[in-house]
């Protein structure tokens, strides 16, 4: 009966504690999370790490669902500000690090990243903005339309368009680039 009821209904139902609608929400929607943190991440490490992250953090936040729009579109909103709030706290360490003697140690991570790349697309998403990325991450495989993704990132349906357009642009520059290499 609970997978016939609307995702909607059961995070209303789990913000007033009810753990089996929790449970069902977690079970529909988990592997949805975990795909959009890897795209967001690039790194099946950090898409793990990340999505556990959410989970924990959702019975809190669920009570901050209003249904002014689908679940998961609220649901991505939260992954791609934990992706957001994780790159942050990288930049922030990776910052702290300079000078501390880790810049030797931050190259070798760096190369082992490289080498562990999964594939021409996802080293050239890494190479985007994060805005581009997260733009990429929600419309990659027909996942999201232009218009839900912009209700996900809080920008018109015409931004979400334009990042497109200029995804695209810098993809076939840098493949181009490798090309001529």
């Amino acid at each position: 009966m609970r997978m016939k009821t609307s995702d909607e209904d059961l995070a209303k139902a789990a913000a007033e504690g009810d753990v089996d609608a929790f449970a069902t929400l977690l079970q529909r929607h988990y592997d949805r999370v975990f795909r959009l943190a890897f795209r967001l991440t690039g790194r099946a490490d950090q898409a793990e790490d990340l999505t556990q992250d959410i989970c924990a953090a959702l019975p809190a936040k669920i009570s901050g669902f209003r249904a002014q729009a689908k679940f998961t579109t609220w649901l991505y909103r939260v992954v791609v500000n934990a992706a957001e709030d994780s790159r942050r706290r990288n930049a922030s360490r990776n910052r702290a690090a300079v000078g501390w003697g880790d810049v030797e140690q931050m190259r070798r991570a760096e190369a082992e990243e490289s080498a562990e790349a999964l594939g021409w697309l996802q080293r050239a998403m890494q190479s985007l903005p994060p805005e581009l990325q997260d733009t990429l991450a929600l419309t990659l495989e027909d996942e999201m339309t232009h218009a839900e993704a912009a209700v996900v990132l809080g920008v018109s349906e015409g931004t979400v368009s334009w990042r497109m357009s200029d995804i695209r642009k810098r993809l076939r520059i840098l493949r181009q680039e490798e090309l001529a290499q």
